[in-house]
């Protein structure tokens, strides 16, 4: 299991996850990415991000809400095209 990062992080990227991740694993390239992502292979489940989000943006992802679980797909997707998980943010932010 690990984290997903959903779409109330999407424009805010608030990094007080960032600040509290003991492995770093969550990541983004600055002004390219409307979203942060967690690297779902350096993830440790602690759960350390999750009460530091101030938008609720961050699930388990066995407790991903259902019309959130693409979130799961792009954030693992993000470290392996870059492009492509920025594609899927941009159709399935909220308009």
């Amino acid at each position: 299991m690990t984290y997903t990062i959903m779409d109330p992080c999407i424009g805010t990227k608030d990094r007080s996850c960032v600040d509290v991740c003991p492995v770093d694993c969550i990541h983004d390239d600055g002004d390219e990415d409307q979203i942060l992502y967690i690297d779902p292979d350096e993830c440790i489940d602690c759960g350390a991000c999750e009460p530091a989000c101030p938008v609720t943006a961050i699930f388990a992802e066995d407790d991903v809400p259902e019309d959130q679980q693409v979130f799961t797909e792009i954030n693992a997707l993000w470290f392996k095209d870059k492009e492509a998980a920025r594609a899927k943010v941009i159709e399935v932010a909220p308009k």
